[in-house]
């Protein structure tokens, strides 16, 4: 870069003036969708039970998604996610809007899209490589039913590796510690918890908002 003055601040001027706001430190990007369904007359919120296969989260409740690959937006990993887990055609699913992100304690950025499935629940045949099963729960249960909530304590670990003595009060610097609250619903016999409970909850808040 040319650091004489005036060159050096119109260069740095056309890097950031187009620039895309990200949060820093996040080393992982995924989307998700919250898919809508019709089914018995009812709209229902679609669920997969991870396959028991899967190095991660196996057997747990979730909303179709995934990691975000190369240069694809979020709302493209979103659809093609839906796509792949759940064999259905891209053409069958509708995004109506993306909703709220969250940002987790593991450097991960979650996006969250609300969209409908145009396909009868009962001719959906998820991939056995990732989907253990599919399920729906009517909206209604969400919009009668509060969550159950619980506080988890995330505290610093502290290492011989850090070096203390290059921060006030080295050793003892009063490092910040939070609380994560964990959500549980319960719906005949299936646990749906944590980040998936938790954007359900903020769907039913947007909607009665």
């Amino acid at each position: 870069m040319d650091f004489e003055a005036d060159n050096c601040l119109e260069k740095i001027k056309s890097k950031f003036q187009n620039k895309k706001p990200m949060p820093v430190d996040v080393k992982n990007r995924f989307s998700v969708m919250l898919p809508l369904i019709k089914r018995d007359g009812e709209i229902h919120l679609l669920f997969e039970k991870r396959a028991f296969t899967l190095r991660n989260q196996p057997g747990e409740i979730s909303f179709p998604g995934g990691r975000i690959e190369g240069k694809e937006s979020p709302m493209e990993a979103a659809i093609r996610e839906t796509s792949e887990e759940l064999l259905i055609s891209e053409d069958e699913i509708e995004i109506y809007s993306e909703s709220d992100f969250v940002v987790n304690p593991y450097a991960a950025i979650i996006h969250t899209f609300v969209g409908e499935i145009k396909r009868d629940f009962d001719e959906i045949y998820p991939s056995i490589d990732e989907v253990e099963k599919v399920f729906t729960i009517p909206l209604s249960f969400f919009l009668e039913t509060d969550p159950k909530s619980y506080k988890i304590n995330l505290k610093v670990e502290r290492n011989k590796e850090f070096p203390y003595h290059l921060i006030p009060n080295g050793v003892n610097y009063k490092f910040k510690r939070g609380k994560e609250e964990v959500l549980f619903y319960e719906y005949n016999g299936e646990i749906i918890w944590g980040f998936t409970a938790k954007m359900a909850r903020r769907f039913v808040e947007n909607l009665k908002s």
